[in-house]
């Protein structure tokens, strides 16, 4: 008996032995496997067309995300275009508002300014005459001459200090 070519007995036996391995196998054996194989095979499926789903998903999802980012962009434009807007009015009313008080104001106080100069005028014009008729009893204390000139004098002094402006 060679190594290389076996008799032929052990021939025999060995293709009924895989005969017999082959009939198992192929009864019991080759069907699970093939569903093995089979429900792997639909599990990669699924899960690819699961996969295929998700991407899909994802990219609505990042589209409405897209959009929404975009919808929240001109919203805040609008806002701080309205808050800008709401700004310059207050800042313009207060302005006004500002401008119209000072200009109250002002013309308040012109009017006090005026009042206290025409009672300054109207205090120094009785000075004025209260001094000019002080000046005149002290002349016609002096002279107690019933000068027709020294009269006229007084009655033009007096005349000329009561309606002399003073400004």
């Amino acid at each position: 008996m060679s190594l290389i070519t076996p008799d032929i007995g052990l021939l025999f036996w060995m293709v009924i032995i895989f005969g017999a391995v082959f009939f198992v196998l192929a009864k019991w054996g080759f069907p699970l496997i093939t569903r093995m194989v089979e429900k792997r095979s639909d599990y990669i499926r699924d899960s690819l067309a699961e996969a295929e789903k998700a991407r899909l998903s994802l990219e609505t999802l990042s589209a409405e995300q897209q959009k929404l980012i975009e919808q929240t962009r001109a919203e805040q434009s609008r806002i701080l275009a309205e808050a800008s807007r709401t700004r310059e009015e207050i800042v313009t009313g207060a302005k006004e508002e500002a401008a119209a008080e000072s200009a109250k104001i002002l013309g308040k106080a012109r009017e006090e300014i005026k009042a206290e100069k025409e009672a300054a005028l109207a205090e120094i014009r009785s000075e004025v005459s209260a001094l000019s008729v002080a000046v005149a009893e002290k002349i016609l204390r002096k002279e107690l001459s019933p000068d027709a000139e020294q009269l006229a004098l007084i009655d033009r002094l007096a005349d000329e200090a009561s309606k002399a402006p003073l400004n």
